[in-house]
């Protein structure tokens, strides 16, 4: 972690401009992650508070909190619960990324990421089922375990429901799969959380993670494959219906 800085931010000098109506927290985002690439915040800097930022872009403290929380997702900001929000040391590297995709903040580029990471987690199953050994199966069965035991806790639920993909895309043997797949499940991560809200469509998920489960453990690719695209289709639905940041 940095060592927090102690200036004013306040006394930053500001270059934010009023948003327009309709497209609040995208444009939020976009316009914190050029203040921040502007090198005028050097790492382990405390931004100006929700206040400021609000009344700069002309949008309610809830736009910018949830703005805040996206830039937290995606390792640019660190915010601390009655202390503020820092700038991380990690973000340079990451941030013209961030700028270039868009990924959190277009609805089209969200459907799309989407559709690559169904195509990804598809063929994980298919060597995840190649590939799995005891140890691996064991992983699969626990958090296969963990998501059953929290149906009636959507947060717990959702957090064992990525755990099983963590652990699934480790089966694969394919390091460089594993990765891109954590990276478009931490992009989708936001969306994720708004389209599973009811108990009926967790129980849903899990019927579908079982079976996945136990076509990789039987050792059948054909059958974990089809499994897997009926869980994204599904999985997909929820979050083509889940509305995105700027969705009351």
């Amino acid at each position: 972690m940095p060592a927090f800085r102690s200036d004013d931010p306040a006394l930053a000098r500001m270059e934010l401009t009023a948003v327009p109506r309709g497209s609040a927290v995208s444009e939020v985002v976009r316009q914190l992650t050029n203040l921040l690439s502007s090198g005028q915040f050097a790492p382990g800097s405390r931004l100006p508070p929700e206040r400021q930022l609000a009344e700069e872009l002309g949008v309610g403290r809830s736009a910018v909190r949830e703005a805040l929380a996206a830039l937290d997702v995606l390792g640019i900001v660190t915010v601390r619960p009655g202390s503020g929000t820092y700038l991380r040391d990690s973000m340079s590297d990451l941030l013209p990324t961030t700028l270039s995709w868009g990924l959190m903040l277009s609805a089209e580029h969200t459907a799309q990421l989407s559709e690559v990471r169904s195509a990804l987690e598809v063929h994980a199953a298919v060597l995840a089922a190649e590939r799995v050994d005891e140890a691996g199966a064991e992983a699969l069965g626990a958090s296969l375990a963990a998501m059953d035991a929290t149906l009636d806790d959507l947060t717990a639920f959702i957090e064992a429901d990525a755990q099983f993909h963590v652990v699934l895309a480790r089966t694969s043997g394919n390091e460089v799969l594993a990765d891109l797949l954590e990276t478009t499940r931490t992009l989708l991560r936001l969306w994720v959380g708004r389209g599973l809200r009811r108990r009926e469509q967790a129980e849903v998920a899990c019927a579908e993670h079982r079976a996945v489960f136990d076509a990789v453990v039987a050792r059948d690719p054909a059958a974990a494959e089809a499994a897997m695209r009926s869980h994204m289709r599904t999985a997909g639905d929820r979050v083509e219906h889940a509305g995105g940041p700027d969705t009351p």
